[in-house]
């Protein structure tokens, strides 16, 4: 899929990317990797750590190297987070998430 600017969207179109009906990925498991675009949001189904949330927009980030801050915590299951994202990657053994595409 091409990248669009962002006032490229039409207002509605905007809203439904902004609440991730680009559509989702699920993801299982130590090594299970998203990275087909941008993701708007991830809904934490088991508890779970990540080992990569890389920021589209790394200037926004600080001294985490890109990284993202929050590689490394364990995030509780039922919990979602929003930001936006090019790759997510887990390394809990159980975890399971829903990452949405935006």
């Amino acid at each position: 899929m091409a990248s669009k600017g962002l006032h490229s969207f039409t207002v509605q179109e905007s809203q439904n990317l902004a609440l991730g009906q680009a559509g989702c990925e699920y993801l299982t498991g130590t090594g299970s990797t998203a990275n087909a675009g941008v993701y708007v949001a991830i809904t934490i189904i088991n508890d779970t750590a990540f080992t990569t949330l890389t920021p589209e927009d790394s200037s926004f980030i600080g001294t985490s190297g890109g990284a993202g801050d929050d590689v490394g915590e364990t995030f509780p299951a039922g919990v979602t987070i929003f930001g936006r994202w090019t790759a997510i990657n887990l390394s809990t053994g159980t975890g399971r998430v829903v990452c949405y595409r935006g």
